[in-house]
């Protein structure tokens, strides 16, 4: 499994500020500290930011999920729901496996705010399992 860290991930992915906390078979638990850098004009958070969050909340767990086998897991649909606006704050991100097939994977990720404990923003990201490239 590749380092999922801010540090090692790629300048698009380390901008949403996504930190991956735990990672098991069907879950995936991490935070994010959202501010002024994930803005749109109207200073709320984009969107783009929780798709992208969710995106790699559920290919961290269902590449996880598939490690052993050799195979890693790529997005084939993203569904983000915007439930309401941030303008900055802690948020939690959970994702839970809602389905784990030989070909296919379907994840449920859920953003929200760390001090109300309401939803941002979920979504659900349908995933094909491939063959993980050669090192």
């Amino acid at each position: 499994m590749p380092d999922v860290s801010l540090e090692a991930s790629s300048r698009f992915v380390a901008a949403s500020g996504f930190v991956v906390d735990e990672v098991a078979e069907t879950s995936v638990r991490g935070h994010v500290e959202l501010g002024p850098e994930h803005h749109t004009p109207w200073g709320v958070v984009h969107g783009g930011v929780y798709a992208t969050i969710i995106e790699s909340a559920a290919s961290i767990g269902a590449s996880y999920a598939v490690r052993e086998r050799g195979e890693f897991s790529v997005g084939l649909h993203n569904g983000t729901d915007f439930i309401r606006p941030a303008t900055a704050g802690s948020a939690h991100v959970e994702a839970t496996a809602l389905h784990q097939g030989k070909g296919q994977q379907l994840w449920d990720v859920v953003i929200s705010a760390a001090e109300s404990g309401k939803t941002i923003a979920r979504g659900q990201v349908r995933l094909q399992n491939v063959p993980a490239p050669s090192a």
